[in-house]
C-alpha cells in the first residue's frame, strides 16, 4: 500500500497481487520461514522487492504484447485479410503454441487445406507470416516480428 501511494498515480500498470498469486507457495513460505523467525525482517522486504520486480518484468512484458498485437493490426488491416485469416491471426496473437502448418490452419479455420495453403500464402506474401526453415510435410510458419514486417 505504501509503494502504491508513493508512485503518486492513480493508474498502475502491474500488479502485485496478481503476481503473489501466482507466487503463492514461495509468498506462503516466506511468511512462514519470517513469523517462525526472529524480527528482523531482511529476507522478507528481499522477498517482496524481488517480486515486485518480477510484477513489473510481468507488466512489460504485457504491454510489449499488446504493442505489437496493435502495431500489427494497424498495418494489417491497411489492406484487410479474410475471415479465416483474421481468425487465424487473432488466435496466433493470443495462446497460440508452437507454428502453424496447413493442417493446423485448416482444422483453426475449419476449411479444406487447399484453402489453408492458399491464405497462408497469401500472408506470407504480405510478410505477415515467415516459413519456417525446413520443407515439405513439415513446412510451419510463424507470426513475423515487428522488424520483418515493417520492412
Amino acid at each position: 500500500m505504501s509503494l502504491s501511494r508513493a508512485d503518486g498515480t492513480e493508474n498502475r500498470f502491474y500488479s502485485m497481487s496478481a503476481q503473489i498469486e501466482s507466487e503463492r507457495k514461495a509468498y506462503y513460505s516466506i511468511l512462514e520461514q519470517q513469523q517462525r523467525g526472529t524480527v528482523d525482517v531482511t529476507s522478507w522486504l528481499g522477498w517482496f522487492l524481488d517480486c515486485l520486480g518480477r510484477a513489473i518484468d510481468q507488466a512489460d512484458e504485457t504491454l510489449s504484447s499488446v504493442l505489437y498485437k496493435a502495431k500489427m493490426w494497424e498495418r494489417i488491416n491497411r489492406q484487410p485479410v479474410n475471415d479465416r485469416q483474421r481468425l487465424v491471426l487473432n488466435r496466433m496473437f493470443e495462446d497460440f503454441k508452437g507454428h502453424i502448418n496447413t493442417s493446423k490452419y485448416a482444422t483453426l479455420a475449419k476449411c479444406s487445406q487447399d484453402t489453408a495453403l492458399r491464405d497462408i500464402q497469401q500472408l506470407v506474401e504480405r510478410s505477415i507470416f515467415v516459413q519456417n526453415p525446413g520443407g515439405g510435410r513439415s513446412t510451419s510458419y510463424r507470426l513475423a516480428s515487428l522488424e520483418e514486417f515493417m520492412s
